[in-house]
Protein backbone atom coordinates (compact mmCIF):
# COMPACT_ATOMS: atom_id res chain seq x y z
CA UNK A 1 0.00 0.00 0.00
CA UNK A 2 1.27 3.50 -0.76
CA UNK A 3 2.01 5.81 2.16
CA UNK A 4 -0.59 8.28 3.37
CA UNK A 5 1.14 11.36 1.96
CA UNK A 6 1.26 9.82 -1.52
CA UNK A 7 -2.42 8.92 -1.30
CA UNK A 8 -3.32 12.42 -0.09
CA UNK A 9 -1.48 13.91 -3.07
CA UNK A 10 -3.20 11.51 -5.44
CA UNK A 11 -6.61 12.47 -4.07
CA UNK A 12 -5.74 16.12 -4.73
CA UNK A 13 -4.75 15.20 -8.30
CA UNK A 14 -8.09 13.45 -8.76
CA UNK A 15 -9.87 16.62 -7.69
CA UNK A 16 -7.92 18.66 -10.23
CA UNK A 17 -8.54 16.03 -12.89
CA UNK A 18 -12.28 16.13 -12.20
CA UNK A 19 -12.23 19.78 -13.27
CA UNK A 20 -10.22 18.96 -16.42
CA UNK A 21 -12.45 16.11 -17.55
CA UNK A 22 -15.51 18.30 -17.03
CA UNK A 23 -13.89 21.06 -19.10
CA UNK A 24 -13.14 18.54 -21.85
CA UNK A 25 -16.71 17.30 -21.71
CA UNK A 26 -17.88 20.90 -22.20
CA UNK A 27 -15.58 21.36 -25.21
CA UNK A 28 -13.19 23.71 -23.43
CA UNK A 29 -10.15 21.42 -23.95
CA UNK A 30 -9.35 19.80 -27.30
CA UNK A 31 -8.67 16.08 -27.75
CA UNK A 32 -4.91 16.35 -28.12
CA UNK A 33 -4.38 18.47 -25.01
CA UNK A 34 -6.82 16.40 -23.00
CA UNK A 35 -5.00 13.18 -23.88
CA UNK A 36 -1.82 14.67 -22.43
CA UNK A 37 -3.69 15.45 -19.22
CA UNK A 38 -5.74 12.28 -18.82
CA UNK A 39 -3.16 9.63 -19.73
CA UNK A 40 -1.12 10.10 -16.58
CA UNK A 41 -4.27 9.48 -14.56
CA UNK A 42 -4.99 6.22 -16.39
CA UNK A 43 -7.93 7.47 -18.44
CA UNK A 44 -8.60 8.28 -22.09
CA UNK A 45 -11.56 9.57 -24.03
CA UNK A 46 -12.99 7.03 -26.46
CA UNK A 47 -13.72 7.56 -30.14
CA UNK A 48 -17.10 8.86 -29.04
CA UNK A 49 -15.61 11.59 -26.86
CA UNK A 50 -18.65 11.72 -24.60
CA UNK A 51 -17.49 8.34 -23.26
CA UNK A 52 -14.36 7.51 -21.33
CA UNK A 53 -12.13 4.58 -20.40
CA UNK A 54 -10.50 4.10 -16.99
CA UNK A 55 -7.58 1.69 -16.66
CA UNK A 56 -7.19 0.05 -13.25
CA UNK A 57 -3.55 -0.91 -12.77
CA UNK A 58 -3.13 -4.28 -11.06
CA UNK A 59 0.50 -5.07 -10.18
CA UNK A 60 1.25 -8.55 -11.49
CA UNK A 61 -2.36 -8.79 -12.66
CA UNK A 62 -3.37 -9.62 -9.10
CA UNK A 63 -6.99 -9.01 -8.09
CA UNK A 64 -7.72 -9.94 -4.47
CA UNK A 65 -11.16 -10.88 -3.23
CA UNK A 66 -11.64 -7.39 -1.74
CA UNK A 67 -10.64 -5.79 -5.04
CA UNK A 68 -12.98 -8.12 -6.90
CA UNK A 69 -15.76 -6.95 -4.58
CA UNK A 70 -14.91 -3.33 -5.42
CA UNK A 71 -15.06 -4.14 -9.14
CA UNK A 72 -18.43 -5.85 -8.80
CA UNK A 73 -19.86 -2.94 -6.79
CA UNK A 74 -18.50 -0.43 -9.30
CA UNK A 75 -20.16 -2.24 -12.19
CA UNK A 76 -23.47 -2.21 -10.35
CA UNK A 77 -23.28 1.36 -9.02
CA UNK A 78 -22.17 3.00 -12.25
CA UNK A 79 -23.88 0.59 -14.68
CA UNK A 80 -20.58 -0.27 -16.36
CA UNK A 81 -21.40 -2.20 -19.52
CA UNK A 82 -17.95 -3.19 -20.76
CA UNK A 83 -14.86 -4.52 -19.02
CA UNK A 84 -11.71 -5.22 -21.05
CA UNK A 85 -8.79 -7.37 -19.94
CA UNK A 86 -5.54 -6.02 -21.36
CA UNK A 87 -2.19 -7.44 -22.40
CA UNK A 88 -0.59 -5.41 -19.59
CA UNK A 89 -2.65 -7.31 -17.00
CA UNK A 90 -4.98 -4.42 -16.23
CA UNK A 91 -8.77 -4.09 -16.41
CA UNK A 92 -10.31 -1.25 -18.40
CA UNK A 93 -13.77 0.11 -17.62
CA UNK A 94 -15.41 1.49 -20.75
CA UNK A 95 -18.23 3.84 -21.74
CA UNK A 96 -18.00 5.93 -18.56
CA UNK A 97 -19.35 9.46 -18.29
CA UNK A 98 -17.05 12.34 -17.41
CA UNK A 99 -18.33 12.47 -13.85
CA UNK A 100 -17.96 8.75 -13.24
CA UNK A 101 -14.22 8.57 -13.99
CA UNK A 102 -12.86 10.59 -11.02
CA UNK A 103 -15.49 9.11 -8.70
CA UNK A 104 -14.32 5.56 -9.49
CA UNK A 105 -10.66 6.59 -9.19
CA UNK A 106 -11.40 7.87 -5.70
CA UNK A 107 -13.29 4.77 -4.56
CA UNK A 108 -10.60 2.45 -5.94
CA UNK A 109 -8.02 3.88 -3.53
CA UNK A 110 -9.74 2.28 -0.56
CA UNK A 111 -8.94 -1.22 -1.83
CA UNK A 112 -5.42 -0.41 -3.01
CA UNK A 113 -6.12 0.12 -6.72
CA UNK A 114 -4.50 3.19 -8.27
CA UNK A 115 -4.95 4.44 -11.81
CA UNK A 116 -2.02 6.88 -11.55
CA UNK A 117 0.47 6.34 -14.38
CA UNK A 118 -1.88 4.01 -16.24
CA UNK A 119 -1.21 5.89 -19.48
CA UNK A 120 0.98 8.65 -20.87
CA UNK A 121 4.77 8.90 -20.52
CA UNK A 122 4.87 6.94 -17.29
CA UNK A 123 6.00 3.61 -15.89
CA UNK A 124 3.08 1.38 -16.80
CA UNK A 125 1.54 -1.57 -14.96
CA UNK A 126 4.32 -3.92 -13.84
CA UNK A 127 3.38 -7.39 -15.01
CA UNK A 128 4.47 -10.86 -13.96
CA UNK A 129 3.72 -14.49 -14.73
CA UNK A 130 0.01 -14.80 -13.90
CA UNK A 131 0.40 -18.06 -11.97
CA UNK A 132 3.46 -16.90 -10.05
CA UNK A 133 3.55 -18.46 -6.62
CA UNK A 134 1.35 -21.42 -7.54
CA UNK A 135 2.81 -22.72 -10.83
CA UNK A 136 4.60 -26.05 -10.93
CA UNK A 137 8.16 -25.78 -12.20
CA UNK A 138 8.69 -22.09 -11.48
CA UNK A 139 12.12 -20.92 -10.36
CA UNK A 140 10.59 -18.81 -7.58
CA UNK A 141 7.61 -16.55 -6.91
CA UNK A 142 8.18 -13.22 -8.67
CA UNK A 143 4.95 -11.52 -7.56
CA UNK A 144 6.52 -9.81 -4.51
CA UNK A 145 9.05 -8.10 -6.79
CA UNK A 146 6.42 -6.91 -9.26
CA UNK A 147 4.49 -5.39 -6.37
CA UNK A 148 7.60 -3.81 -4.81
CA UNK A 149 8.66 -2.27 -8.13
CA UNK A 150 5.14 -0.92 -8.63
CA UNK A 151 5.18 0.78 -5.25
CA UNK A 152 8.58 2.31 -5.96
CA UNK A 153 7.68 3.55 -9.44
CA UNK A 154 4.47 5.13 -8.19
CA UNK A 155 6.46 6.87 -5.46
CA UNK A 156 8.78 8.53 -8.03
CA UNK A 157 6.45 8.95 -11.02
CA UNK A 158 5.80 12.63 -10.25
CA UNK A 159 9.51 13.38 -10.08
CA UNK A 160 10.65 11.93 -13.41
CA UNK A 161 10.11 13.07 -16.98
CA UNK A 162 10.82 10.21 -19.38
CA UNK A 163 10.60 10.47 -23.18
CA UNK A 164 7.85 7.81 -23.30
CA UNK A 165 6.35 4.99 -21.28
CA UNK A 166 8.31 2.23 -19.53
CA UNK A 167 7.06 -1.37 -19.39
CA UNK A 168 8.53 -3.87 -16.94
CA UNK A 169 7.89 -7.62 -16.71
CA UNK A 170 8.84 -10.40 -14.31
CA UNK A 171 8.86 -13.98 -15.59
CA UNK A 172 8.85 -16.89 -13.14
CA UNK A 173 10.81 -19.11 -15.52
CA UNK A 174 8.02 -21.41 -16.72
CA UNK A 175 6.84 -19.60 -19.84
CA UNK A 176 7.29 -16.09 -21.16
CA UNK A 177 3.74 -14.96 -21.78
CA UNK A 178 4.80 -11.67 -20.16
CA UNK A 179 7.35 -11.16 -22.98
CA UNK A 180 10.36 -10.52 -20.76
CA UNK A 181 12.55 -11.13 -23.82
CA UNK A 182 11.30 -7.93 -25.45
CA UNK A 183 10.08 -5.51 -22.79
CA UNK A 184 11.70 -2.24 -21.76
CA UNK A 185 12.88 -4.29 -18.78
CA UNK A 186 12.46 -8.04 -18.56
CA UNK A 187 13.46 -9.93 -15.41
CA UNK A 188 13.67 -13.72 -15.91
CA UNK A 189 13.78 -15.83 -12.74
CA UNK A 190 16.46 -18.52 -12.71
CA UNK A 191 16.94 -21.69 -10.70
CA UNK A 192 19.87 -20.19 -8.78
CA UNK A 193 17.52 -17.60 -7.26
CA UNK A 194 18.65 -14.67 -9.40
CA UNK A 195 17.20 -12.79 -12.38
CA UNK A 196 18.60 -12.55 -15.89
CA UNK A 197 17.82 -9.03 -17.13
CA UNK A 198 17.16 -7.80 -20.64
CA UNK A 199 16.45 -4.15 -21.43
CA UNK A 200 15.32 -1.90 -24.29
CA UNK A 201 13.17 -4.42 -26.12
CA UNK A 202 9.75 -3.73 -27.55
CA UNK A 203 7.15 -4.25 -30.24
CA UNK A 204 5.94 -1.71 -32.77
CA UNK A 205 5.54 -1.08 -36.48
CA UNK A 206 9.05 0.35 -36.60
CA UNK A 207 12.07 -1.43 -35.17
CA UNK A 208 10.63 -4.28 -33.10
CA UNK A 209 13.54 -5.35 -30.91
CA UNK A 210 14.58 -8.16 -28.63
CA UNK A 211 15.99 -6.91 -25.35
CA UNK A 212 19.72 -6.58 -24.72
CA UNK A 213 21.03 -8.99 -22.08
CA UNK A 214 22.78 -6.69 -19.60
CA UNK A 215 23.06 -8.84 -16.48
CA UNK A 216 22.83 -12.59 -15.99
CA UNK A 217 22.57 -12.74 -12.20
CA UNK A 218 20.65 -9.87 -10.61
CA UNK A 219 20.07 -10.37 -6.92
CA UNK A 220 16.31 -10.08 -6.28
CA UNK A 221 16.87 -7.77 -3.33
CA UNK A 222 18.65 -5.32 -5.69
CA UNK A 223 16.00 -5.01 -8.42
CA UNK A 224 15.12 -1.41 -7.48
CA UNK A 225 18.68 -0.29 -8.24
CA UNK A 226 18.29 -1.69 -11.74
CA UNK A 227 14.85 -0.13 -12.21
CA UNK A 228 16.08 3.30 -11.13
CA UNK A 229 19.16 2.91 -13.36
CA UNK A 230 16.85 2.19 -16.31
CA UNK A 231 14.91 5.37 -15.62
CA UNK A 232 18.21 7.27 -15.41
CA UNK A 233 19.46 5.77 -18.68
CA UNK A 234 16.21 6.43 -20.52
CA UNK A 235 16.07 10.04 -19.33
CA UNK A 236 19.70 10.62 -20.30
CA UNK A 237 19.69 8.92 -23.71
CA UNK A 238 16.06 8.68 -24.83
CA UNK A 239 14.71 10.82 -27.65
CA UNK A 240 12.72 13.81 -26.40
CA UNK A 241 12.42 15.38 -29.86
CA UNK A 242 10.71 12.65 -31.90
CA UNK A 243 7.94 10.67 -30.19
CA UNK A 244 8.08 8.01 -32.90
CA UNK A 245 11.64 7.24 -31.78
CA UNK A 246 11.17 7.87 -28.08
CA UNK A 247 10.88 4.26 -26.88
CA UNK A 248 13.78 2.55 -25.11
CA UNK A 249 14.48 0.21 -28.04
CA UNK A 250 15.85 3.12 -30.09
CA UNK A 251 18.69 3.47 -27.60
CA UNK A 252 20.04 0.30 -29.20
CA UNK A 253 20.59 2.46 -32.31
CA UNK A 254 21.93 5.62 -30.71
CA UNK A 255 24.27 3.88 -28.24
CA UNK A 256 24.67 0.46 -29.81
CA UNK A 257 23.87 -2.66 -27.75
CA UNK A 258 27.29 -2.66 -26.06
CA UNK A 259 27.19 1.09 -25.43
CA UNK A 260 23.70 0.79 -23.98
CA UNK A 261 24.80 -2.00 -21.66
CA UNK A 262 27.82 0.03 -20.53
CA UNK A 263 25.77 3.18 -19.87
CA UNK A 264 23.12 1.22 -18.01
CA UNK A 265 25.55 -0.68 -15.78
CA UNK A 266 27.35 2.55 -14.93
CA UNK A 267 24.05 3.94 -13.69
CA UNK A 268 23.45 0.74 -11.72
CA UNK A 269 26.83 1.17 -10.04
CA UNK A 270 26.08 4.80 -9.18
CA UNK A 271 22.74 3.90 -7.61
CA UNK A 272 24.21 0.99 -5.65
CA UNK A 273 26.91 3.30 -4.29
CA UNK A 274 24.21 5.69 -3.08
CA UNK A 275 22.33 2.82 -1.43
CA UNK A 276 18.91 2.91 0.14
CA UNK A 277 17.00 0.80 -2.40
CA UNK A 278 17.67 -2.74 -1.22
CA UNK A 279 14.51 -4.79 -0.74
CA UNK A 280 13.97 -6.57 2.55
CA UNK A 281 11.18 -8.55 4.13
CA UNK A 282 9.67 -9.76 0.85
CA UNK A 283 8.53 -13.20 1.87
CA UNK A 284 6.26 -15.34 -0.24
CA UNK A 285 2.95 -16.21 1.42
CA UNK A 286 2.83 -19.49 3.29
CA UNK A 287 1.49 -22.41 1.31
CA UNK A 288 -2.15 -23.17 1.93
CA UNK A 289 -2.91 -26.64 3.25
CA UNK A 290 -6.36 -27.41 1.89
CA UNK A 291 -7.49 -30.57 0.10
CA UNK A 292 -10.86 -31.79 -1.07
CA UNK A 293 -10.51 -34.50 -3.68
CA UNK A 294 -9.19 -34.20 -7.21
CA UNK A 295 -10.51 -32.89 -10.52
CA UNK A 296 -9.61 -33.64 -14.11
CA UNK A 297 -10.76 -30.85 -16.41
CA UNK A 298 -8.97 -29.04 -19.27
CA UNK A 299 -9.42 -25.68 -17.51
CA UNK A 300 -8.38 -26.93 -14.06
CA UNK A 301 -4.62 -26.56 -13.58
CA UNK A 302 -2.99 -28.38 -10.66
CA UNK A 303 -0.98 -25.94 -8.55
CA UNK A 304 2.36 -26.70 -6.95
CA UNK A 305 0.46 -26.69 -3.65
CA UNK A 306 -0.81 -30.24 -3.27
CA UNK A 307 -4.59 -30.49 -3.65
CA UNK A 308 -5.15 -26.98 -5.00
CA UNK A 309 -6.09 -25.83 -8.49
CA UNK A 310 -6.23 -22.76 -10.69
CA UNK A 311 -9.14 -22.41 -13.11
CA UNK A 312 -8.54 -20.81 -16.50
CA UNK A 313 -11.20 -18.55 -18.01
CA UNK A 314 -10.77 -16.69 -21.30
CA UNK A 315 -13.72 -14.50 -22.30
CA UNK A 316 -13.76 -14.12 -26.08
CA UNK A 317 -11.68 -11.12 -27.10
CA UNK A 318 -10.79 -10.43 -23.47
CA UNK A 319 -14.15 -8.70 -22.98
CA UNK A 320 -15.24 -9.69 -19.49
CA UNK A 321 -19.03 -9.94 -19.09
CA UNK A 322 -20.19 -7.18 -16.78
CA UNK A 323 -21.90 -9.59 -14.39
CA UNK A 324 -18.85 -11.84 -14.01
CA UNK A 325 -17.04 -9.97 -11.18
CA UNK A 326 -20.12 -10.26 -8.95
CA UNK A 327 -20.57 -13.95 -9.76
CA UNK A 328 -16.93 -14.70 -9.08
CA UNK A 329 -16.90 -12.72 -5.85
CA UNK A 330 -19.91 -14.65 -4.58
CA UNK A 331 -17.94 -17.87 -5.14
CA UNK A 332 -14.59 -16.67 -3.77
CA UNK A 333 -15.44 -14.42 -0.83
CA UNK A 334 -15.34 -17.21 1.75
CA UNK A 335 -12.45 -19.22 0.26
CA UNK A 336 -9.14 -18.67 2.09
CA UNK A 337 -6.46 -17.30 -0.26
CA UNK A 338 -8.63 -17.34 -3.38
CA UNK A 339 -7.95 -14.54 -5.84
CA UNK A 340 -7.98 -13.68 -9.54
CA UNK A 341 -4.95 -13.14 -11.78
CA UNK A 342 -5.20 -11.28 -15.07
CA UNK A 343 -2.83 -12.71 -17.69
CA UNK A 344 -1.23 -10.83 -20.62
CA UNK A 345 -3.11 -13.05 -23.09
CA UNK A 346 -6.44 -11.68 -21.83
CA UNK A 347 -7.14 -14.76 -19.74
CA UNK A 348 -7.94 -14.77 -16.05
CA UNK A 349 -6.97 -17.46 -13.59
CA UNK A 350 -8.85 -18.08 -10.37
CA UNK A 351 -6.31 -19.61 -7.97
CA UNK A 352 -6.07 -21.47 -4.66
CA UNK A 353 -9.16 -23.61 -5.13
CA UNK A 354 -9.89 -27.12 -3.92
CA UNK A 355 -11.32 -29.58 -6.42
CA UNK A 356 -14.90 -28.92 -5.33
CA UNK A 357 -14.39 -25.17 -5.39
CA UNK A 358 -12.82 -25.45 -8.84
CA UNK A 359 -15.87 -27.34 -10.08
CA UNK A 360 -18.14 -24.47 -9.06
CA UNK A 361 -15.89 -21.86 -10.68
CA UNK A 362 -15.71 -23.92 -13.89
CA UNK A 363 -19.50 -24.03 -14.00
CA UNK A 364 -19.67 -20.24 -13.58
CA UNK A 365 -17.18 -19.61 -16.38
CA UNK A 366 -18.52 -21.92 -19.05
CA UNK A 367 -19.15 -19.05 -21.45
CA UNK A 368 -15.47 -18.63 -22.28
CA UNK A 369 -13.12 -19.97 -24.93
CA UNK A 370 -13.06 -23.70 -25.58
CA UNK A 371 -10.21 -24.00 -28.09
CA UNK A 372 -6.75 -22.56 -28.69
CA UNK A 373 -8.15 -20.43 -31.50
CA UNK A 374 -10.93 -19.05 -29.32
CA UNK A 375 -8.24 -17.94 -26.85
CA UNK A 376 -7.07 -15.44 -29.45
CA UNK A 377 -6.14 -11.93 -28.35
CA UNK A 378 -7.61 -8.69 -29.67
CA UNK A 379 -7.29 -5.08 -28.54
CA UNK A 380 -10.42 -3.03 -27.89
CA UNK A 381 -10.47 -1.84 -31.51
CA UNK A 382 -11.23 1.26 -33.54
CA UNK A 383 -14.92 1.31 -32.68
CA UNK A 384 -13.81 2.42 -29.20
CA UNK A 385 -10.18 3.57 -29.36
CA UNK A 386 -9.29 6.96 -30.84
CA UNK A 387 -5.97 5.58 -32.08
CA UNK A 388 -7.50 2.54 -33.74
CA UNK A 389 -7.60 1.95 -37.47
CA UNK A 390 -9.65 -1.27 -37.63
CA UNK A 391 -12.22 -2.91 -35.37
CA UNK A 392 -10.20 -5.87 -34.06
CA UNK A 393 -13.02 -7.08 -31.82
CA UNK A 394 -15.43 -7.29 -34.74
CA UNK A 395 -12.93 -9.27 -36.79
CA UNK A 396 -12.31 -11.73 -33.98
CA UNK A 397 -16.02 -12.31 -33.41
CA UNK A 398 -16.54 -12.95 -37.13
CA UNK A 399 -13.58 -15.33 -37.25
CA UNK A 400 -14.67 -17.29 -34.18
CA UNK A 401 -18.20 -17.63 -35.58
CA UNK A 402 -16.88 -18.83 -38.95
CA UNK A 403 -14.54 -21.37 -37.37
CA UNK A 404 -17.32 -22.68 -35.12
CA UNK A 405 -19.70 -23.01 -38.07
CA UNK A 406 -17.05 -24.94 -39.98
CA UNK A 407 -16.73 -27.40 -37.10
CA UNK A 408 -12.93 -27.26 -37.03
CA UNK A 409 -11.27 -29.37 -34.35
CA UNK A 410 -9.16 -27.81 -31.62
CA UNK A 411 -5.51 -27.39 -32.54
CA UNK A 412 -5.78 -26.93 -36.29
CA UNK A 413 -5.63 -23.15 -35.85
CA UNK A 414 -3.41 -21.38 -33.33
CA UNK A 415 -4.24 -18.53 -31.04
CA UNK A 416 -4.09 -15.40 -33.21
CA UNK A 417 -3.31 -11.85 -32.12
CA UNK A 418 -5.19 -8.89 -33.62
CA UNK A 419 -4.09 -5.28 -33.15
CA UNK A 420 -6.36 -2.63 -34.59
CA UNK A 421 -3.41 -0.36 -35.45
CA UNK A 422 0.42 -0.37 -35.44
CA UNK A 423 0.52 0.18 -31.66
CA UNK A 424 0.81 -3.58 -31.06
CA UNK A 425 -1.65 -3.63 -28.15
CA UNK A 426 -2.39 -7.29 -28.92
CA UNK A 427 1.29 -8.16 -29.51
CA UNK A 428 0.49 -9.32 -33.04
CA UNK A 429 4.18 -9.65 -33.94
CA UNK A 430 4.62 -12.29 -31.24
CA UNK A 431 1.77 -14.53 -32.46
CA UNK A 432 1.92 -17.60 -34.69
CA UNK A 433 -0.56 -15.60 -36.77
CA UNK A 434 -0.89 -11.89 -36.19
CA UNK A 435 -2.93 -9.12 -37.77
CA UNK A 436 -2.34 -5.37 -37.74
CA UNK A 437 -5.12 -3.02 -38.84
CA UNK A 438 -4.54 -1.04 -42.05
CA UNK A 439 -6.20 -0.18 -45.38
CA UNK A 440 -5.78 -1.73 -48.82
CA UNK A 441 -6.64 0.10 -52.05
CA UNK A 442 -9.20 -1.70 -54.21
CA UNK A 443 -10.11 -0.04 -57.51
CA UNK A 444 -8.65 3.18 -56.16
CA UNK A 445 -10.70 3.09 -52.95
CA UNK A 446 -9.28 2.37 -49.47
CA UNK A 447 -10.80 -0.80 -48.01
CA UNK A 448 -10.63 -2.15 -44.45
CA UNK A 449 -7.75 -4.61 -44.26
CA UNK A 450 -5.16 -6.16 -41.98
CA UNK A 451 -1.47 -6.82 -42.49
CA UNK A 452 -0.82 -10.49 -41.71
CA UNK A 453 2.25 -11.70 -39.81
CA UNK A 454 3.44 -15.31 -39.61
CA UNK A 455 5.79 -17.25 -37.38
CA UNK A 456 6.00 -15.16 -34.22
CA UNK A 457 6.55 -16.84 -30.87
CA UNK A 458 6.81 -15.88 -27.21
CA UNK A 459 8.03 -19.31 -26.13
CA UNK A 460 10.62 -19.06 -23.38
CA UNK A 461 14.10 -19.23 -24.87
CA UNK A 462 13.00 -19.11 -28.51
CA UNK A 463 11.11 -15.81 -28.74
CA UNK A 464 10.96 -14.35 -32.24
CA UNK A 465 8.96 -11.81 -34.20
CA UNK A 466 6.62 -12.83 -37.00
CA UNK A 467 7.35 -11.75 -40.55
CA UNK A 468 4.88 -9.75 -42.70
CA UNK A 469 3.14 -12.16 -45.08
CA UNK A 470 0.38 -10.29 -46.89
CA UNK A 471 -2.34 -7.65 -46.63
CA UNK A 472 -5.80 -9.24 -46.50
CA UNK A 473 -9.15 -7.52 -46.78
CA UNK A 474 -11.00 -7.69 -43.47
CA UNK A 475 -14.02 -9.36 -45.04
CA UNK A 476 -11.88 -12.23 -46.39
CA UNK A 477 -9.97 -13.12 -43.23
CA UNK A 478 -12.59 -15.46 -41.66
CA UNK A 479 -12.82 -17.48 -44.89
CA UNK A 480 -9.04 -17.66 -45.17
CA UNK A 481 -8.72 -18.91 -41.59
CA UNK A 482 -11.37 -21.56 -42.20
CA UNK A 483 -9.56 -22.78 -45.32
CA UNK A 484 -6.29 -22.93 -43.43
CA UNK A 485 -7.93 -24.88 -40.62
CA UNK A 486 -9.65 -27.30 -42.99
CA UNK A 487 -6.35 -27.97 -44.77
CA UNK A 488 -4.55 -28.69 -41.49
CA UNK A 489 -7.41 -30.91 -40.29
CA UNK A 490 -7.35 -32.89 -43.54
CA UNK A 491 -3.64 -33.54 -42.99
CA UNK A 492 -4.39 -34.91 -39.53
CA UNK A 493 -1.97 -32.53 -37.86
CA UNK A 494 -1.92 -29.61 -35.47
CA UNK A 495 -1.15 -26.09 -36.71
CA UNK A 496 2.40 -26.14 -35.35
CA UNK A 497 3.16 -29.47 -37.02
CA UNK A 498 1.65 -28.51 -40.36
CA UNK A 499 2.92 -24.93 -40.62
CA UNK A 500 6.50 -26.01 -39.93
CA UNK A 501 6.52 -28.48 -42.84
CA UNK A 502 4.16 -26.96 -45.39
CA UNK A 503 5.33 -23.41 -45.99
CA UNK A 504 4.55 -23.52 -49.69
CA UNK A 505 0.98 -24.73 -49.12
CA UNK A 506 0.49 -22.10 -46.42
CA UNK A 507 1.71 -19.32 -48.70
CA UNK A 508 -0.45 -20.58 -51.57
CA UNK A 509 -3.63 -20.35 -49.49
CA UNK A 510 -2.72 -16.88 -48.23
CA UNK A 511 -1.97 -15.75 -51.80
CA UNK A 512 -5.53 -16.57 -52.86
CA UNK A 513 -6.81 -13.91 -50.47
CA UNK A 514 -3.97 -11.41 -50.86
Amino acid sequence: MMNEQWIKTFRTEIGTFAEKIEAFDQGEIDKKNYKGISGGMGSYAQRDTSKHMLRLRLPGGRLTADQLKFLAETVETYHVGRLKLTTCETIQLHDLSAGQVPAIMEKAIDCGIFSRGGGGDNPRNVICSPLSGVQSGEAFDVMPYAEAVTKYLLSICRDIHMPRKLKIAFCNGVDDCVHSAFRDMGFLAQEDGTFALRIAGGLGAARPSMGVLVEEHVSPKEVLYYVQAMVDTFCAHGNYENRARARTRYMQDTLGPDGLKEAFLKNVAVRKAEGGLALTGLEAPADLDRRDGTINHPRAIPQKQDGLYAVEYHPIGGVLPADKPAKLYALLKDIPGAEVRVAPHETIYIINLTAREAERVIAATGDGAETAFERSVACIGAATCQQGVRDSQSLLRAAVEAVREAGLPDGVLPKICISGCPSSCAAHQAGAIGFQGCVRPVDGKPMPAFKMFLGGSDTLGTARFGEPAAVILEKDIPAMLVELGQTVAAAGKTWDQWAADHGDALNAIIAKYA
